[in-house]
C-alpha cells in the first residue's frame, strides 16, 4: 500500500512537471515572438528616421520622398503585423493540438493502468474459485449433488475466463477481414437461450427475464454474436442491484432484428453516452469491477457483422442496449 501510494504521488508529480514544462515552453515561444515583433518594428523606425535625415529639405522632390518613405514604413508595419499574427495563430493552434494530444496520452495511460488492475482482478477471481473448488473435490468426499454443483461452478468460472480472454484477443486484433468472419444464418431464439443459460449458471442468485419472438434469423458470426450478447448481459448484471431483474427482448421491427438487454441500474449519464463504447472507458463513480472492454468489443463485433449498437435510458431507471441486425429468411443463403 505504501509503495502504491508512493507510485501515485510520483506519477502525479511527473505529470505536473510535464505540464509545467509545456506552459514554460509556450510562454517562452510567445515571448520570443513578441520580442521579434518589437525588435523589427524598432529597427524599421530607426531606418525610417535615418532615411528622412538623409534627405535634403530644399530639394524639389523632398515631400515626394517623405511620402515614399512613409508608404514604405506603413507597408513594413502591415507586413510585420500580418506575419506576427500568422505566427501567433499557428503557435496557438499548435499549442492547442499538442495540449489535447498530451491530455489524451495521459488519459490513455491512466486507462491502461486501470485496465491492467481490472484485468488482474478479473483473472484472479475465477482462477481462485476454480482452484478452491478443485481442491475441495480432491480432498473431500462429497455428496453427488454438491459435487455436481462445484463442477458446474468451476465450468462457469472457466467460461468466464474464456470470455475475458476472447475480449482481450479481439481488443488486440486489427479489424478482421470479412473472409475471417464465419457468417451464417442464426436463429436468435436458440442463441439467446444459450446465453441466458450461461448467465444463470454464472449468477444463480440473479433473476433473468426474456421475451423472444419466434422465427427471427440473422446472418452473422455465431461465436462473436454470442460473445456480444454475453458482454451486454454481464454488463447489465454488474451495474444493476442484485434484487433487480435483467431482461432480454428479441423482436422484429421494419425488417430488422432487435436484441434488447435491459437493466435497472443507475443508467448512463448523458455526458458519458458518447464515451461508453470507447476502449478502456469506465464511468465515474462506478463501484463494480470491470476492464472497460466489454462495450468496446461488443460494438466492434456488431459493426463487423454489419449491425448497430445503441443505448438509451430505461424507465424508471437503468439502461437499454439494443443490437440491431438485418433480419433474413431462414432459407436465405446469402
Amino acid at each position: 500500500m505504501l509503495f502504491s501510494n508512493f507510485r501515485k504521488r510520483f506519477r502525479k508529480k511527473r505529470v505536473t512537471r510535464i505540464y509545467a514544462l509545456y506552459w514554460f515552453m509556450l510562454s517562452y515561444i510567445i515571448a520570443a515572438l513578441i520580442f521579434w515583433f518589437i525588435s523589427l518594428n524598432t529597427q524599421n523606425e530607426e531606418i525610417v528616421t535615418f532615411k528622412k535625415e538623409q534627405l535634403v529639405k530644399e530639394a524639389p522632390d523632398y515631400q515626394a520622398q517623405i511620402q515614399k518613405i512613409d508608404r514604405e514604413d506603413k507597408r513594413k508595419r502591415f507586413q510585420y503585423i500580418g506575419e506576427g499574427s500568422t505566427f501567433f495563430i499557428l503557435i496557438i493552434a499548435g499549442a492547442v493540438i499538442v495540449f489535447r494530444l498530451l491530455r489524451a496520452q495521459f488519459r490513455i495511460a491512466r486507462q491502461q493502468r486501470d485496465f491492467m488492475v481490472a484485468v488482474t482482478h478479473e483473472l484472479k477471481t475465477p482462477i481462485a474459485v476454480t482452484k478452491l473448488n478443485l481442491e475441495t473435490l480432491q480432498k473431500r468426499t462429497l455428496d453427488e449433488s454438491v459435487r455436481k454443483r462445484l463442477l458446474s461452478a468451476t465450468l462457469a468460472e472457466t467460461d468466464r475466463l474464456n470470455a475475458l480472454c476472447s475480449n482481450m484477443l479481439l481488443l488486440n486484433e486489427p479489424e478482421k477481414d470479412d473472409s475471417l468472419i464465419v457468417r451464417e444464418p442464426i436463429a436468435l431464439e436458440g442463441l439467446v437461450e444459450e446465453c441466458l443459460s450461461e448467465q444463470k449458471l454464472h449468477y444463480p442468485q440473479r433473476l433473468f427475464e426474456s421475451r423472444v419472438e419466434e422465427g427471427i434469423v440473422i446472418y452473422a458470426d455465431r461465436m462473436l454474436t454470442r460473445l456480444a450478447i454475453n458482454n451486454l448481459l454481464n454488463n447489465a448484471v454488474k451495474y444493476s442491484p442484485k434484487s433487480a431483474a435483467v431482461s432480454v427482448n428479441v423482436i422484429r421491427k421494419d425488417g430488422r432484428a432487435l436484441i434488447r438487454v435491459m437493466d435497472e441500474g443507475e443508467g448512463v449519464p448523458s455526458e458519458e453516452v458518447h464515451k461508453i463504447f470507447d476502449k478502456y472507458f469506465r464511468g465515474k463513480g462506478m463501484q463494480a469491477k470491470g476492464t472497460g472492454l466489454g462495450l468496446y468489443v461488443t460494438q466492434r463485433i456488431v459493426h463487423q457483422s454489419k449491425g448497430t449498437l445503441t443505448v438509451e435510458p430505461n424507465h424508471p431507471k437503468g439502461s437499454i442496449f439494443t443490437i440491431s441486425f438485418a433480419e433474413i429468411k431462414s432459407n436465405d443463403g446469402r
